[in-house]
């Protein structure tokens, strides 16, 4: 028997997914960078402030449930009653009381964890450009000069700099245990400063659903000491592939599950070429119909220059014939119009008679 599927839930869960497993494995709250460190704050921050409300909430249900059972005759009765000027107070002061910490602790943070902001720190940034791609992730190191596919490698205590594209799709890079997640668009550059404090190899996942490969576009994210960092280096220049024009042409179709891939060089210019890729394939497309339109309008310029060409008998030719035409026809009407006049006055001079 043919089973049927839900398209709708399959989404909701591959949506909820990375979050779910996220979750579950508690990486959000088992921080491995200073991002990260500041992020499970005020997680946990917001979550004890709901539950200065929640927690009595739950209590009080469970007490009034049991205090006016049915069973319980000596539960004051009080049918007219319809007001508490205490139970108002509580009501709407802490709660109060908790949105305005709330809205200090959001405004604060916000700022404070912007994306965009970098990371102060002794030590000089790297950068990292992320692609995210159909379902993969391109990293390219524009210092190094090299490339990978599904490997992200960082070293520990160095600030990371992120500048983030898509090739297609919207996408969300995420590594939990190093921080916030910034999503990636076509045509657009976004950026995201982390920082990993710990050696250690972190999960990397989309945070957006983007297709029916979304579940395998997940990354490893080598976190090393500056020698491991460098050794790793060293290993991807070993390779024998390069990322050129044509090789990134080969990487757009879709593929799932796509294995680790090193390249030992790439074009400088390649980041910088697939966020304007979008802006110049609309240029193209619009410098096309301007050339089509020009090419017709030529054409109709030929045209009128070959019939001008064939000769003052052959341009007029077409006039005098419609002048014929238009003669004749009105010697037609003409003594139509005459034959209905003497029809009528022949009837009329009989009736007299």
């Amino acid at each position: 028997m043919k089973k049927h599927r839900n398209p709708r839930l399959f989404r909701l869960l591959a949506l909820c997914s990375p979050l779910l497993l996220a979750g579950c494995n508690m990486t959000l709250l088992d921080p491995k960078g200073q991002i990260g460190v500041e992020n499970k704050s005020l997680i946990l921050t917001a979550t004890w402030l709901m539950l200065i409300v929640v927690i009595p909430v739950i209590l009080m249900t469970l007490w009034f449930a049991w205090k006016y059972r049915a069973s319980n005759k000596s539960a004051r009765y009080e049918p007219n009653w319809s007001h508490s000027t205490a139970i108002e107070v509580v009501v709407w002061l802490v709660p109060i009381i908790i949105i305005v910490i709330l809205a200090r602790l959001t405004w604060v943070s916000t700022h404070e964890l912007d994306p965009y902001k970098p990371l102060e720190s002794d030590v000089k940034p790297i950068t990292v450009e992320v692609v995210s791609m159909n379902y993969k992730w391109l990293f390219i190191y524009p210092e190094q000069g090299i490339a990978t596919i599904n490997e992200l490698a960082v070293p520990v205590d160095t600030p990371v700099n992120f500048k983030i594209t898509s090739e297609s799709i919207m996408n969300s890079f995420f590594i939990p245990q190093l921080g916030s997640q910034v999503y990636s668009m076509a045509g657009m550059e976004t950026k995201l400063h982390l920082i990993a404090n710990h050696v250690g190899e972190y999960d990397g996942i989309s945070a957006n659903y983007s297709g029916g490969g979304f579940s395998g576009m997940r990354f490893k994210t080598l976190a090393m000491s500056d020698n491991d960092f460098q050794q790793w280096v060293k290993k991807v220049r070993e390779s024998k592939k390069v990322l050129d024009k044509e090789a990134y042409a080969s990487l757009v179709p879709m593929s799932e599950n796509s294995p680790v891939t090193y390249y030992s060089s790439v074009d400088a210019n390649m980041f910088q070429s697939i966020v304007h890729a979008p802006m110049a394939a609309a240029m193209a497309k619009q410098h096309e119909g301007h050339e089509n339109h020009g090419a017709m309008e030529m054409k109709g310029m030929d045209m009128k220059m070959e019939m001008k060409g064939a000769g003052t008998d052959a341009a007029t030719a077409p006039a005098a014939a419609a002048e014929v035409r238009n003669g004749q026809s009105m010697t037609m009407a003409m003594d139509n119009a005459g034959a209905h006049a003497m029809h009528a006055g022949t009837a009329a001079h009989a009736h007299k008679e």
